[in-house]
């Protein structure tokens, strides 16, 4: 288990990169998953020098330091860290990913309706309804 200081600099460090609250990223329940698996997938000096390093959104960030911030943007974004192969962290993570949040929208077949939504119309003609011809 990290120590709190290395989630609290992982969790700043991710609210700048995406530009969501740190409360809205430690509510999809995965920022020590995503912790982990960018202290693995970076190794242990590319990480700590990401946290350590200042990260300005002007550019003054090394080409070493923006590369190594991309996977894990990418990472909040989609649930997964860019391959060869991707790792595609777990469905949880694919339903919790930023890109929805930022679209207003739920994930794909991960919140459905509830029973008998299926015979909701939801602004759609009445179901069984018939066009009327104005020619008859």
């Amino acid at each position: 288990m990290p120590d709190t200081d290395d989630l609290t600099r992982f969790s700043a460090l991710s609210a700048r990169l995406t530009g969501f609250e740190e409360v809205d990223l430690e509510a999809t329940g995965l920022t020590e998953t995503y912790r982990a698996i960018a202290a693995e997938q970076l190794g242990a000096e590319r990480y700590a020098r990401l946290l350590r390093e200042p990260w300005e959104p002007d550019g003054a960030m090394d080409a070493e330091l923006r590369a190594a911030a991309r996977p894990v943007t990418y990472l909040w974004y989609t649930g997964s860290w860019p391959g060869p192969p991707p790792i595609v962290v777990s469905p949880r993570a694919y339903a919790e990913g930023l890109v929805w949040k930022a679209a207003g929208l739920k994930a794909p077949a991960t919140a459905p309706g509830g029973y008998g939504s299926w015979g909701e119309t939801g602004g759609r003609p009445e179901a069984g309804g018939r066009i009327e011809r104005s020619d008859q």
